[in-house]
């Protein structure tokens, strides 16, 4: 899988975690996201005849938006070490339980298309933060201007 891929399932994993935790599903209602998920496998699954995806829509937009704030703050509540996921992507990584290493790195990077010099780690650090935010709401998730930014 992509280090990207790997970053929205871990977020959208630990979302569905949440949710079947938080609301059981009551009898004849599937629980909250159906029966599909945000992995490969979910790609064609849950679509019905009344849920037409759009011009471009991915599989995980037929499915309720993530918050992936609320989702990676509860993460960090629960992380011994304090990361600073909402600024970094090396602690972004981390908080995911994710390989965040420079050749890691230079691998997302490489996925979304950065142009610029890789062994300007700091420069490509902040373009990839910004640019994974990005990519998460345009796959289903909610995340603030805030942190697109």
């Amino acid at each position: 899988m992509s280090v990207f891929g790997n970053i929205m399932s871990s977020i959208f994993g630990h979302a569905k975690a949440q949710t079947t935790q938080t609301a059981p599903p009551t009898p004849g209602k599937p629980a909250a996201g159906g029966a599909a998920t945000s992995g490969p496998a979910a790609q064609g699954a849950g679509a019905t005849a009344s849920s037409t995806p759009k011009p471009g829509a991915t599989p995980s937009a037929a499915q309720p938006q993530v918050d992936v704030e609320a989702v990676l703050t509860k993460l960090a509540s629960q992380n011994k070490e304090k990361l600073d996921w909402r600024r970094s992507i090396v602690d972004l990584m981390k908080l995911l339980d994710l390989d965040s290493s420079q050749s890691a790195r230079k691998e997302l990077a490489k996925e979304l298309n950065y142009t610029g010099d890789t062994n300007d780690s700091a420069k490509m650090n902040v373009w990839l933060h910004k640019q994974v935010m990005v990519k998460l709401a345009e796959n289903g998730g909610k995340v603030p201007d805030s942190l697109k930014v």
